[in-house]
């Protein structure tokens, strides 16, 4: 195989998609590894895909906040709506303004495709490097060579391995000298020390907490798992820890000082499930016991439930994360197109910068908009 093209695009992804739907008729390549587009489309939001939220804000993303608003701007949530409203989606809004197809990740997909000529792709082809000589691009591909003008890099980042996933973004940028920051598992579960091994006995069990890191204050839903805690709340706090303590309110609406005269037993005034609660007396070597009979001491062992601080193992890992934290630094690429300012004609998309939102439908925001700048700089 040996092809020209004017604009190849590595990644059959959300933003990958998005600027082939946005270029319609120019003459493009779009180069995936994957048997079929949108793979990590169809997996996300329990398969329902959440694509924006109704609030998105620079502040809801880790990374550079002037190049994050700068981006945005362009192409917000409402523009995200309109557009895919144009073309017959009509989201479901869920909590916190979370916009998520009606019935499938697939009316996203199916949007997209009709936008695209199905000539354009390349499946099933891996992307093994790609060198610039002259002024054309050359990719060299499991299936042979592509010789493009432009290259646009949209290949997502290391989430998800089973379902295609690899490093080729990072590498590409790597050999074009550019930065790639830190790259880390984001938006996934806490793994625990053994002090904290009695969670794994509740796992399966979810409650509302708000969980303090640094100066990040997160109220959410919290999961206990089999490997350790997850859920929203978690999913969010690990796009802000890097290592040491976390703190957990596990009873973020109860006033324990309004509990002292309480004839009840301990365990039934907490307003937990009742697992939860017995296991934590249990943990803090608390008895089980009519709350008005319960000592100094007893008391101040319970207040650790408000305030209860940890240092989590480590996360679950890229297999079962939502996104990649780090990536292709932003200070090197040009905002206004999404092109390299090392390279000419080189460009960076979605999650293979070093911008990462939270959960919400953040980063479907995020890849939209980069697409979308991206495209205008492409005309």
């Amino acid at each position: 195989m040996k092809k020209e093209v004017d604009i190849a695009i590595i990644g059959a992804g959300a933003s990958g998609l998005m600027l082939a739907a946005l270029l319609e008729e120019k003459n493009i390549v779009v180069i995936d590894n994957n048997s079929k587009i949108g793979s990590k489309i169809l997996v996300s939001g329990g398969g329902k895909c959440n694509i924006t939220n109704g609030k998105v804000k620079p502040s809801n993303y880790l990374g550079n906040q002037r190049f994050i608003r700068n981006v945005i701007k362009r192409f917000d949530q409402n523009d995200v709506l309109a557009w895919f409203a144009k073309r017959g989606l009509k989201p479901v809004v869920r909590k916190h303004q979370q916009y998520f197809c009606e019935n499938s990740a697939k009316e996203v997909i199916d949007i997209l495709r009709r936008e695209i000529s199905s000539k354009v792709f390349q499946l099933e082809t891996a992307v093994q490097k790609v060198e610039k000589n002259g002024e054309l691009f050359e990719i060299t591909t499991n299936k042979g060579k592509i010789h493009a003008s432009k290259v646009v890099v949209a290949s997502g980042g290391l989430s998800f391995p089973k379902i295609g996933a690899t490093s080729i973004g990072y590498d590409i940028a790597k050999s074009f000298d550019h930065k790639v920051n830190t790259l880390t598992a984001g938006l996934v579960g806490f793994t625990v020390q053994p002090e904290q091994f009695f969670f794994k006995s509740l796992s399966g069990i979810a409650l509302d907490v708000r969980i303090i890191i640094g100066h990040k204050v997160i109220e959410e839903a919290l999961l206990f798992a089999h490997k350790g805690i997850s859920g929203p709340a978690v999913l969010d706090a690990s796009l802000y820890w890097e290592k040491g303590k976390i703190t957990i309110d596990f009873l973020p609406t109860v006033n324990l000082a309004m509990l002292k005269s309480s004839k009840k037993h301990v365990s039934r005034t907490l307003g937990l499930p009742s697992r939860v609660a017995k296991t934590f007396l249990q943990a803090l070597n608390i008895e089980d016991k009519a709350a008005n009979s319960l000592n100094r001491e007893a008391w101040k062992k319970l207040e650790q439930l408000k305030s209860y601080s940890f240092a989590p193992a480590g996360t679950f890992g890229y297999s079962k994360a939502e996104v990649t934290k780090g990536g292709v630094t932003t200070d090197e690429i040009d905002a206004g197109s999404m092109m390299s300012r090392k390279v000419e004609n080189l460009y960076f998309l979605g999650e293979v910068l070093d911008v990462t939102g939270e959960l919400g439908g953040y980063n479907f925001q995020w890849a939209f908009s980069t697409a979308f700048v991206c495209a205008k700089g492409l005309e």
